[in-house]
């Protein structure tokens, strides 16, 4: 089983959307992972708009932090100059605050590796130059 993984917007919306095409994929990716997942505000923040209009969207959202299966492990507050930092070095992408947040966990947590179907992760480097681990779906 894999650990310390952390979870983009896009998968977490497609685990909990049966309706998403990544929904297959993802789940079975998830299977993988020993919990929790590792996470940010922004991405819960996005996540639950993105599913405001799926019955039960956003509780399952809140249900999978409350049940540990999902766990925020970044405080923006203490790494707000590196995320601005990453924003600007970023611009041209451009990078949402959900991503600067998940390329900045990559780097707090080194042996990490993002989930996401966010190609942009592709680009993005974590300490300047590394190549940020991904499980993405083959394209």
């Amino acid at each position: 089983m894999r650990r310390g993984i952390i979870i983009d917007t896009g998968p977490l919306v497609a685990l909990l959307n049966k309706r998403d095409s990544w929904h297959e994929w993802v789940k079975q990716e998830v299977a993988q992972v020993k919990p929790p997942l590792l996470t940010c505000e922004s991405v819960i923040s996005e996540a639950c708009f993105l599913l405001k209009n799926l019955h039960n969207g956003q509780e399952s959202v809140i249900y999978l932090l409350n049940n540990g299966t999902i766990q925020i492990s970044f405080r923006l507050n203490e790494e707000a100059a590196s995320i601005q930092e990453l924003s600007r070095r970023y611009q041209s992408v451009p990078m949402s605050l959900a991503d600067a947040c998940i390329v900045r966990m990559a780097e707090l947590y080194p042996q990490s590796m993002v989930l996401t179907l966010d190609s942009d992760f592709t680009i993005y480097r974590k300490n300047r130059n590394q190549e940020i681990p991904l499980i993405m779906p083959p394209s």
